[in-house]
Formats: C-alpha cells, sequence, structure tokens
C-alpha cells in the first residue's frame, strides 16, 4: 500500500511510523493516562484496515485522522491531546513554506499529485514541470495574497472549487471561440511577423496551427475553431491548381476539354486538403504549448455555417477527410495506430446529415465509425440547440463552455471572438450534508454557499478588469478575440454578456440521494433535483441584472476535483453509503457510473439538466466496442438529434506496446491501488500501454488519480 505525502509524492506505507507517533504522543501525556504498547499497536492495525478499505492511496492527513478517532475510541483523551497539539505544532512549522517542498517534488519527479492532475501532461517532460513549477508560485501567491482568505479556506475545504488556481496571478481567461475567420480573412500578427490571407488552403491550415499555438499559450483553457472558416480556401486553391494545370498543358501544346479538367484538378485539390488536415492533426499533436500540452483544441464541424452551396460542398470534403484521418487514428513511438487525445471532434448532426436519405448522410455514417473505433466526434443536435440557443447553433469552448447568446451593436448574434472568465464550482453534497436533511437548513446553506461563489467569481472577474491588451497580442490586438489597439484594456469585452463567467456545480446525483435517499432518475426525487438546478440559474440571472456580467451555471467537468471533493467530504462527514463511500463525486448532474439505466433512457432524462445547464454541460453512454454495429451508433446519434443539445459515445481504445494486445486494458487492483493492467501479458507499465478514456467531456491519455480511475472502472454499460 502506498501513502501520498504532504509534497504530493507517494511511498510505501510504513505501520512503524504511525506506532512512534502514537508511543510519543502516549509518552507526554501522564503515566496514568497512558496506553500500553497492545493498545498502540492494535490502534496502528485497525487504521491500516481502514487505509485498505480505500481501496486507494490514503494521504498523510487522513491517516493522521483515523489514528486521532481510534485513539478516542479507545478512551485515551490525554494522549489524544497530546497527538493533536504535536500535529498542531509541526502544521505551523509546515506552513511557512510548503511551495519549496513541492515545486522540488516535482522537479525530482515524484509528485504524485502532479502526475495524476491532468490526464493529458505528461510531468515528467522539462515543459511540463516548468508549468507546474510556475502554477506552484501562483498558488502560493493566489492563497497568501490575491484572494480573501475565507474563499482559500473554503477552496481547502472542499466547499467550492477555485479552478486553475496555478494561472490566477497572471491575467489570464479561461477558454474561447477562436475568430478564425478574421483571422484568416484579414490578416494576423504572430511573434511580430504580419501574416497575410493565405493563397491555398493547405497555407491556411498551416497558419491555423500556428494561431492555435499561440491561443494555447496565452490561456489555459480549451479554443475552439471552425472548418467552415477554412473551406473558402478550398475554391482559392481549385482556382489556383486549375491555372496551373491549363498552364502545364499549354506547355506542351496539349488542349483538355472541361470534364478532363475538372477531373484533374479535383484530384489534386483532394490531395491538397489531404495535406491541410493531415498538418492540423499531426501539428495539434506534436505541438507542446508552454503549459506543458498539446493545444487542448475543439474542431467544429456544422455544414450549417457555409455561405453557399459551393462553400457548403467544399466544406463537406474537408470534414470527409477530418474523420477518414482521425478514424485512421495517429502512430505511436512503436508505429502502432493509436487514439490522439486532441483536437477534439465536434459533429453538427442536421437536417442534411440526419437521415437516410440526406444529402450528406455518408459524412454521418463516416462520423459513426469515426466514433466506434476513436471516440470521437461528439455530437451537437442543430435542433435542439437551436430550441434553446435563440435560433443558433455555434460550438462549445474546450469540452463543454458554451455562450449566450449576444447581439453586436447592430443587431446580429456574434459568437466567434468570445471567451469566458474563469470557473468556481459548487460542491452541493457538501450543501446537503452540511444541513444534516432539514429542508430548511439546506436551502439556507445553499444561500451562504452561492453568495461565496458570488465572491469567487468577481474575484476572477477583477483579476482580468485592467488587463491590458499588450499582455496577449494574438488575443486582443490580432483577432482571436478581438483587435484592440495597444494599451487599451480589455474592459469592454468584460461587460454586458460579451464575454460568460461560470457557476459550477458538482454531486448533484449525491445530493439528492442524501436529502431524499433516492436516485435524482426516480420520479419522486426528480422535481427536487430540477430545483436546484433552477435555484443556480435564479442566482445567476440576479448576479447578471446586477453587474450585467454573462454568468451562467456550468455542469462542471471535474477531472482531478472529483477525487478532492471526495476526500473532503469523507474527512468532514464520515462515509455514508451512496453519498461518501466512493473516491470520486458525480460530475454535474450525470447519473451515478454505477446506475444501471439503457442509453435512451439516460439521454432523455440528462436533458432536462442540459437545457438548465445555460453555461455548458455534456451528457454521455458508455457502449461496448460498437465497430461491428454502426447501425446502433447511427441510432443513438438520431435519438440525440431529437432529445438532447451535446452528447458523447463512450467506447474504449487501447493498446499493450508490451504483447501487442488492442482490447481493453483493464483496471485490476493491486496492493490498495488500482493499476491498469494488459489481461494478456499482465503489463502494468503506463509508459509501455496506450490508453485513451474519456475523463469529463474530453479524452485522457496519461492516466489519472485513484479517485477518477475508481470512476471509470465502476462505469456501468448503458448498451
Amino acid at each position: 500500500m502506498k501513502v501520498i505525502k504532504r509534497n504530493a509524492s507517494e511511498v510505501e506505507f510504513d505501520i512503524t511510523k504511525i506506532i512512534t507517533a502514537i508511543t510519543k504522543a502516549n509518552e507526554a501525556a501522564e503515566e496514568d493516562a497512558r496506553m500500553t504498547p497492545l493498545q498502540i499497536r492494535r490502534i496502528a492495525e485497525r487504521v491500516v484496515l481502514s487505509c485498505e478499505k480505500l481501496g486507494r492511496s490514503p494521504s498523510v492527513e487522513e491517516i493522521q485522522d483515523m489514528v486521532e478517532s481510534q485513539i478516542m475510541a479507545h478512551g485515551a483523551f490525554e494522549v489524544a491531546k497530546s497527538y493533536i497539539t504535536y500535529r498542531y505544532t509541526r502544521t505551523l512549522v509546515r506552513q511557512s513554506n510548503t511551495t519549496d517542498d513541492k515545486i522540488l517534488s516535482l522537479i525530482e519527479c515524484n509528485n504524485e499529485e502532479a502526475k495524476q492532475e491532468n490526464s493529458n501532461k505528461n510531468p515528467i517532460i522539462n515543459s511540463t514541470q516548468r508549468d507546474y513549477m510556475a502554477g506552484e508560485v501562483s498558488r502560493d501567491i493566489t492563497n497568501r495574497i490575491l484572494l480573501p482568505r475565507d474563499i482559500v479556506d473554503a477552496h481547502n475545504e472542499g466547499l467550492i472549487h477555485f479552478h486553475d488556481t496555478d494561472y490566477f496571478a497572471q491575467h489570464m481567461h479561461n477558454c474561447d471561440l477562436v475568430n478564425l475567420e478574421d483571422m484568416l480573412n484579414n490578416g494576423t500578427v504572430i511573434t511580430g511577423t504580419l501574416i497575410e490571407r493565405p493563397h491555398s488552403f493547405s497555407t491556411a491550415c498551416n497558419i491555423a496551427t500556428q494561431i492555435i499555438a499561440q491561443v494555447a499559450s496565452n490561456q489555459y483553457g480549451g479554443q475552439s475553431i471552425s472548418l467552415a472558416h477554412l473551406a473558402p480556401f478550398v475554391q482559392v486553391s481549385r482556382e489556383k491548381i486549375q491555372r496551373d494545370v491549363i498552364a502545364e498543358n499549354e506547355e506542351i501544346g496539349r488542349e483538355l476539354d472541361n470534364s478532363q479538367l475538372s477531373a484533374i484538378v479535383e484530384k489534386r485539390l483532394r490531395e491538397e486538403i489531404r495535406r491541410g488536415v493531415q498538418t492540423i492533426q499531426y501539428q495539434v499533436v506534436t505541438l507542446l504549448t508552454t503549459n506543458g500540452q498539446a493545444p487542448f483544441v475543439t474542431v467544429f464541424m456544422y455544414l450549417g455555417e457555409a455561405k453557399n452551396e459551393r462553400e457548403k460542398q467544399d466544406l463537406a470534403l474537408i470534414i470527409e477527410e477530418v474523420l477518414h484521418q482521425r478514424h485512421k487514428g495517429v502512430k505511436n513511438e512503436s508505429g502502432v495506430w493509436v487514439t490522439p487525445a486532441f483536437p477534439k471532434l465536434i459533429y453538427v448532426l442536421e437536417e442534411e446529415n440526419i437521415h437516410d436519405d440526406s444529402p450528406y448522410f455518408y459524412l454521418t455514417k463516416l462520423a459513426a465509425k469515426c466514433t466506434a473505433k476513436r471516440l470521437v466526434p461528439d455530437y451537437i443536435s442543430e435542433k435542439k440547440m437551436k430550441e434553446l440557443k435563440e435560433g443558433n447553433c455555434f460550438p462549445v469552448m474546450g469540452c463543454r463552455s458554451a455562450l449566450s447568446p449576444w447581439k453586436d451593436e447592430n443587431g446580429n448574434y456574434k459568437f466567434y471572438g468570445r471567451f469566458n472568465q474563469g470557473v468556481v464550482t459548487l460542491n452541493l453534497v457538501d450543501i446537503a450534508l452540511s444541513s444534516a436533511g432539514n429542508i430548511e437548513k439546506f436551502w439556507k446553506i445553499f444561500d451562504e454557499r452561492l453568495e461565496l461563489c458570488y465572491r469567487a467569481l468577481m474575484c476572477r472577474h477583477e483579476r482580468l478588469k485592467g488587463t491590458l491588451s499588450d499582455v496577449a497580442p494574438i488575443l486582443w490586438q490580432y483577432g482571436a478575440c478581438a483587435r484592440l489597439k495597444k494599451g487599451e484594456t480589455i474592459d469592454k469585452l468584460l461587460f454586458n454578456g460579451y464575454s460568460t463567467i461560470s457557476l459550477g456545480y458538482a454531486g448533484l446525483c449525491e445530493c439528492v440521494k442524501y436529502m431524499t435517499g433516492k436516485s435524482h432518475t426516480d420520479p419522486s426525487a426528480t422535481p427536487f433535483a430540477l430545483d436546484i438546478m433552477k435555484y443556480m440559474n435564479d442566482a445567476c440571472n440576479r448576479w447578471k441584472k446586477e453587474t450585467t456580467i454573462g454568468f451562467g451555471i456550468y455542469g462542471t467537468p471535474l477531472e482531478s476535483t472529483t477525487y478532492k471533493f471526495a476526500k473532503c467530504l469523507q474527512r468532514r462527514f464520515g462515509i455514508i453509503e451512496g453519498v461518501t463511500d466512493k473516491g470520486y463525486i458525480t460530475n454535474s448532474y450525470h447519473v451515478h457510473v454505477t446506475e444501471e439505466i439503457d442509453a435512451f433512457e439516460k439521454l432523455r432524462f440528462e436533458a432536462q439538466f442540459q437545457a438548465l445547464s445555460t453555461g455548458g454541460a455534456i451528457s454521455y453512454v458508455e457502449v461496448p466496442n460498437m465497430q461491428n454495429n454502426l447501425d446502433a451508433v447511427i441510432s443513438v446519434m438520431r435519438f440525440i438529434y431529437d432529445n438532447i443539445m451535446y452528447a458523447e459515445l463512450n467506447t474504449k481504445s487501447d493498446y499493450c506496446q508490451e504483447c501487442g494486445f488492442d482490447g481493453e486494458i483493464e483496471i485490476r487492483e493491486k496492493d490498495g491501488k488500482l493499476v491498469w493492467t494488459c489481461p494478456k501479458c499482465g503489463n502494468t507499465d503506463q509508459d509501455k500501454m496506450n490508453v485513451a478514456r474519456r475523463t469529463c467531456g474530453y479524452i485522457g491519455t496519461q492516466y489519472w488519480n485513484q479517485g477518477r480511475t475508481q470512476e471509470i472502472k465502476e462505469r456501468v454499460l448503458h448498451l
């Protein structure tokens, strides 16, 4: 069994350290109040049993809490008092400076917290270490200077989660929709170099990847681009290729009729589209930005964005090539085709591609084939989104953050170039447990926590106010988000709903379970769950009216925070069956991963909550290998089109480099820890296997903490 130390490094569990600590506390007590060595040994053994029941690596703090409880249970109150006093004294010493230890553990690659924090970051790599080291300094400054003490304490206790404190010291925003159309058509500037309008599709793709890299290095959240902004350059290339073909044949004295000319041009054009798409895929996968990971970019595929029929046909050519290449995958270091994490793909289901006789249904069949093998694309229903977003259909930012409709001074809707200011997440489970099941007390505590979140969100807003456009020219001066002047602040983009700011929420499932004794899927408990969603919406609407800032509620992905919240709840309230008995809590409004429910019922049920999650959310269904049952995949896609705005299908896509096994890598328990294991050869070396799992809206490929790993292991199939 392993233990996670305070500096986040992981060491072997040693019972003698527990015995030594209790013995020292025992010796500090009066002689007549002391315990016997046998009693001390039994306490230590019971602590070991409690740790083993966790099914994960316990932290030092958790072990010390268990020791305290066991000493008290033995009636040795004087010894317990001595032990608590010793802990408190050591805490004061440690608080003088914990940053140095954490940075040193990062450099030495034994910081388990960092290893498991982000499933797409490899903390061994220098660039990632540099980002994490800077993040530790930012956290330290944020916690000591920039944030109010009560907000820091609430974050540490797991009442709320103030996201991305490792970037808060800088004037950086979360995620955005890159205005690629403006940057390509009107030019941009990258590291002081003027980039003019491209003269071919392949050049446009190359410029797009440079923009993606620059944007990723100047913010901490995800970005989204639309293939529709690249589609006009297909015609630019077509015309250029046609001129070249005519000139080549004139040189040799050969005349081509229109059909011959068209055939040659389209063949060469297809090859250019292939190269351009390959540039985007391989550049994104191989780029390492300044935050130590590949750019978190989403590619939006929506035929309805095309401005005319010719452009729509060209956009379809690009989408087809993107899906072909993603289905193929990328080669790992062994030369085997595997599933990449990025770019994330979103395919819009619409009337022109959803039915068997739709003109672009062939793309939908290709999307289904790609999803069954590579987990993407995910799906947005044009019909449902237009119902919820004032007749508009547009991409989400990153994995789910969604803008609210906004009109410019001319009354035109605008989405590209807008962004999210940041997220603070509310732990709904803690509200329920703090109320002890009293409904009046529940709503009172809810109000208090919402007020806390509001003040935390306003800290995010205030941190961005006064930010000069010069801090990130690619974003604020050269078109990704705006074209402000040098020295101008971004303040006007922070108000009147232009940008959004998100109230996240987590654990609706466990919250309702504790308050009602039933799952929120139970018809008698569902109204209470919906009331909670409406209550958060009402708060956001009230804040928006008071400030003109675009507040919205956001179905938080919870990657590593699901584990943090679970541990905090267990520490504060103990183990409560069905509520705090896991190493994770449920993302946003989702049905619990262990609950038996079929795919269609799950999507139908969650759609009502997604509609209320105005700041973004995504639903999923867990499916087995569907590569030989694409009709079933398409059935789910059609159900999404008719019933829910945004959803995805989760399957498995793994490879063992030791033996060549390409089935599902399993999660097994070993020495009290969950370990990824090849079922064929028993390989447990994570550096010698490729595992891709949907973490919480996006694909993770670098493994997860024990809480998230337990959640992945316990997912039931919905189809």
